[in-house]
């Protein structure tokens, strides 16, 4: 599944400008010129990046950083500050509000998208080059061993190649169709349902006797990876 964009902006052009050039590199994008809207959009939906502008017109990028930073649902959020304020200054404070990087106006397209890339390979959530990790749930990917806590957990191939694309980004809500794409490869021909049959699978090798299901069920939505709530 092609990662998801926040951008919040305010200026027309630039709105264009960079939506036409993530777009074209394949990534989802959507947009607001509101910082408070923008808080409401990433609990909406939780995208994979935020480009955010310092100057809005009503809460400032500063303070939708440092708001995203407070909120444990987010504080890992990979953020870009995309603003006119170049002094050097105002570069530390964007990046002591959480900001992941800082890229100043005008900028080239090309740059901005070499940025969001790294930051995207940044924030994988692997521990380590060769390990995984989820609540209690950890994954050896160079040995193929799995365990919850101190049990370890024995899954079929495809069952390993679901949790491990899970796992790569817990809490995103995949769809049957992107979870066939991505694990099964998109020109397999296999029913969308198949996907529900290895999910029972997979939460019968993850789930013992009084262990939470991480697996959450997204009604006409899909899948994730997710603590429910306690």
């Amino acid at each position: 599944m092609e990662p998801s964009i926040l951008l919040v902006e305010d200026e027309a052009a630039i709105v264009t400008l960079v939506r036409y050039n993530l777009e074209r590199q394949g990534y989802r994008v959507r947009d607001t010129d509101d910082g408070e809207q923008a808080l409401i959009m990433v609990k909406e939906e939780k995208p994979d990046l935020v480009i955010l502008d310092w100057m809005l017109p009503s809460v400032s990028g500063l303070e939708v950083c440092r708001g995203l930073r407070r909120d444990p649902e987010t504080k890992a959020l990979p953020i870009i500050m995309l603003t006119a304020r170049a002094e050097e200054g105002d570069r530390i404070r964007g990046l002591e509000s959480g900001a992941d990087d800082y890229v100043t106006k005008p900028f080239s397209p090309k740059e901005l998208i070499a940025r969001v890339q790294a930051v995207l390979r940044r924030a994988r959530p692997a521990l380590d080059a060769d390990r995984l990790a989820y609540d209690d749930i950890e994954m050896e990917l160079d040995t193929y061993r799995v365990r919850r806590g101190s049990r370890r957990v024995h899954l079929g191939p495809t069952e390993y190649r679901l949790l491990r694309h899970l796992m790569e980004t817990p809490r995103r809500v995949y769809s049957r169709q992107q979870l066939l794409d991505s694990v099964w490869g998109p020109d397999v021909a296999v029913e969308p349902r198949t996907v529900d049959v290895h999910i029972r699978r997979l939460r019968k090798a993850l789930n013992g006797p009084g262990e939470r299901d991480l697996i959450r069920t997204v009604r006409s939505a899909g899948y994730a990876l997710e603590r429910p709530d306690p």
